[in-house]
C-alpha cells in the first residue's frame, strides 16, 4: 500500500514537471514574437532566456537543460529563426547550460533570497562561457576566427539590457513561486 503511494507521488512529481516544462518551451516560442519586429531588441533582451532560467529554477536542472537546447531548435523549425547554424546551434548550448546551472546551483544552494541571484548569475556566466565555446569550435571547423573580442561583445557588451532584465525580473518570480509553493526543485 506504501509503495502505490510513493509511486503515485513519483508519477505526479514527474507530470507536474512534464506540464511545467512545456508551459516553459511554450513561453520560449512565443515570446521572442513580442520583439522580433526589431532584431536588434531582441538581442538585447534575451526574451527566450527567461523561461529556460525558470524551467531550471521550478523543474531543475535536467528539464532546464532539455527545454534549453530544444528551445532555439524547435523555434528554427517552427518560425525559421534563429538561424540554426552558427547561433541556433550556439544558443541550443547555451540555454542548456542556463537552464541545467539553474536548476543545480538553486537544489545545492540554501534556500535563501541571496542564492537566488547566485544561482542564476552563477548560470549566466557558466551559459555564456559554453556559448563562446561553441562558437569557437564552429569557427574553427569553418576555418573562420573567432577572436575575444567578438566573443566579448556577443556574451556581455550586446547582452547587458538582457543580463540587467534577467536579475530584475527572475529572482522575484522565483520567490512569488516558492511562496504560492510551485517549486518543484527541492
Amino acid at each position: 500500500m506504501k509503495h502505490n503511494a510513493e509511486m503515485n507521488a513519483r508519477r505526479s512529481a514527474i507530470l507536474k514537471k512534464l506540464t511545467y516544462s512545456a508551459v516553459c518551451l511554450a513561453i520560449a516560442m512565443l515570446l521572442p514574437l513580442l520583439t522580433g519586429q526589431i532584431p536588434q531588441v531582441g538581442n538585447a533582451l534575451c526574451p527566450m532566456h527567461i523561461p529556460v532560467f525558470l524551467c531550471g529554477f521550478i523543474c531543475g536542472w535536467p528539464w532546464g537543460a532539455v527545454v534549453g537546447f530544444i528551445s532555439p531548435l524547435l523555434r528554427y523549425l517552427i518560425f525559421g529563426m534563429p538561424p540554426i547554424f552558427p547561433q541556433g546551434i550556439s544558443m541550443a548550448f547555451e540555454l542548456a547550460a542556463y537552464g541545467a546551472i539553474a536548476g543545480m546551483m538553486y537544489k545545492l544552494l540554501p534556500k535563501k533570497i541571496p542564492y537566488i541571484y547566485v544561482s542564476l548569475i552563477s548560470a549566466m556566466v557558466v551559459g555564456r562561457l559554453v556559448w563562446g565555446a561553441v562558437n569557437f569550435v564552429i569557427a574553427g571547423l569553418g576555418s573562420t576566427a573567432f577572436p575575444f573580442s567578438a566573443f566579448f561583445a556577443g556574451a556581455v557588451g550586446n547582452a547587458v539590457p538582457g543580463i540587467i532584465l534577467h536579475i530584475v525580473l527572475i529572482p522575484p518570480i522565483i520567490i512569488a513561486l516558492r511562496k504560492a509553493k510551485l517549486i518543484l526543485n527541492q
